[in-house]
């Protein structure tokens, strides 16, 4: 399954925004260790907010992250924040599946 990671970013200081993202990257390593497909949309984001010279990032940032949630088959939640819950909204409007905790993820037959 591709499975969308989401957990807050936004944070008062950088070091602060680094480990929330660690912690999104930690769980879809977990995840492809149970034989998914992770996607991250702040992973997507990032980069090209980086080299964009735009005013609204926060908008910008949320379109990024949606269509990357958009082709997912599920998300794991990992704690909320606007954004979150926006992911969270787009998944389950589709039927899908959203899990709050690893263990919950069934594992796939494909295993890494």
């Amino acid at each position: 399954m591709i499975i969308g990671v989401a957990g807050p970013y936004s944070a008062s200081t950088e070091e602060q925004c680094k480990s929330n993202l660690d912690a999104m990257n930690a769980a879809a390593a977990l995840l492809l260790e149970r034989g998914h497909i992770p996607v991250i949309g702040m992973n997507a984001a990032i980069p090209v907010l980086e080299k964009a010279n735009i005013t609204d990032r926060y908008k910008a940032t949320m379109e990024i992250s949606l269509a990357v949630i958009n082709a997912c088959e599920a998300i794991l939640i990992l704690g909320e924040s606007p954004g979150v819950l926006k992911e969270k909204e787009l998944i389950m409007s589709k039927g899908l599946p959203v899990y709050y905790y690893i263990n919950d993820v069934p594992e796939s037959i494909t295993k890494y």
